[in-house]
């Protein structure tokens, strides 16, 4: 999910049965489908199909464009040190997270990282999926789950305690499997960023969720606006916008627009899949009730499924939610430990199907076997989505 676009070598096998067909265009004939097949009057299937198509794209419009915008003003930043490699890594949660994509993270980070580049790597793909406004504030909206019933600081605070284990456990692995193969030692050479400068909308994105944490509502429209997550999310990204040069500022925005409006039309497909699937079944019978620890794991495994199906991170996490949203729900599982499942569920897999896989191993596993590329990013991202999984589900069992 980024503007890179990778040319992936797919199964010959597996295009013989299965058409080549975009996701969103199975999603809506999924859907049609399973609404007649399931006896649905034509009325009835157009009427949810309408409903569910347009259940959450005002969240998602929100959140994306302002978060599309702050990425593609970023990647026209030199994000360079003097600290080089320790200090792209170093960033590379919160880029990840901040760009609201491992990608452009990457990308943007890996000049400066030298040998680290795996660490970078694994760095950037846990921020962009536990950390607050990325993989939590996107879920959560697709869900349904606003800030009344989950506090901004709170999702946060726990993203920060699930990255850094679950990064360290990463960057074990890369370098423990990798060994001297995982990058040429050769410094490049690139010019002096001023990186306080670049991360100042993550400060002020911050400083504002913090105060309204602390303040709460105060009866002014513009304020209270700022201290929510999407008016924090919206001046992060103008003030990131205001360091670009003004003749590039038209082309982060048009870039805003087509990632936002390609995955809006993912969204909403996937949330009119999910709106017949709720007419159809009654979900509060196959759901397990209360605090749920097998409701968890189920989100989690459908989460992976998802995933390996077609790859992109952020596809996965705009076609998950509005499926997830019913069991979510009826379950009555805690909304936080749901978010957090489905974001570790997306950890699964970096696979040659995923353009995050193809760019970190032309640029950090060049030197490694096809094979052997796979295993290194696959086999740490499974690790990473287990460690993860077993400290959420600990944290439930003791808070409950």
């Amino acid at each position: 999910m980024s503007d890179y676009q990778a040319s992936m070598p797919a199964s010959a096998g597996f295009k013989r049965y299965v058409p080549d067909l975009p996701l969103v265009i199975w999603m809506v004939l999924l859907t049609l489908l399973l609404g007649l097949m399931g006896g649905l009057p034509a009325e009835d299937l157009i009427a949810g199909f309408n409903q569910g198509f347009g259940r959450a794209l005002g969240e998602f419009a929100l959140i994306l464009l302002s978060s599309f915008t702050l990425a593609a003003a970023l990647s026209r930043q030199n994000l360079g040190s003097d600290a080089a490699g320790r200090t792209a890594v170093m960033a590379s949660p919160i880029a990840g997270a901040g760009m609201i994509c491992p990608d452009t993270a990457y990308a943007a980070l890996s000049p400066a990282a030298g040998r680290y580049k795996l660490d970078l790597a694994f760095g950037a793909y846990a921020g962009f999926k536990l950390l607050y406004p990325a993989g939590p504030l996107i879920v959560a909206a697709g869900l349904g789950i606003g800030t009344i019933q989950v506090e901004p600081v709170l999702l946060l605070a726990i993203g920060v305690g699930l990255t850094l284990p679950v990064w360290l456990v990463g960057a074990l692995w890369g370098r423990w499997m990798a060994g001297d193969g995982a990058v040429s030692q050769t410094e490049q050479s690139i010019s002096s960023g001023n990186l306080f400068l670049s991360f100042a909308p993550f400060a002020l994105m911050a400083c504002l969720l913090l105060l309204g944490g602390i303040v709460g509502k105060t009866g002014i429209g513009v304020l209270d606006f700022l201290l929510m997550p999407k008016g924090a999310l919206l001046a992060a990204a103008l003030l990131s916008l205001l360091q670009v040069a003004p003749d590039q500022r038209r082309d982060c925005l048009d870039s805003a627009v087509r990632r936002t409006g390609s995955l809006l039309l993912v969204i909403g497909a996937a949330s009119a899949f999910g709106s017949v699937l709720t007419g159809m079944v009654a979900l509060d019978q196959i759901v397990p009730a209360g605090s749920g620890l097998l409701t968890l794991l189920a989100l989690f495994a459908l989460t992976i499924l998802f995933k390996l199906a077609q790859g992109s991170s952020m596809a996965t996490f705009a076609a998950i939610a509005p499926v997830a949203a019913p069991i979510v729900a009826v379950s009555g599982v805690n909304p936080i430990a749901a978010i957090f499942s489905i974001c570790l569920g997306s950890f699964v897999a970096i696979l040659p199907n995923d353009s995050y896989y193809w760019l970190v191993r032309r640029d950090a596993l060049a030197e490694q076997e096809e094979g052997r590329a796979i295993w290194i990013l696959s086999g740490g991202a499974i690790l990473q989505a287990a460690i993860g999984m077993v400290l959420l589900l600990a944290g439930v069992m003791i808070w409950t």
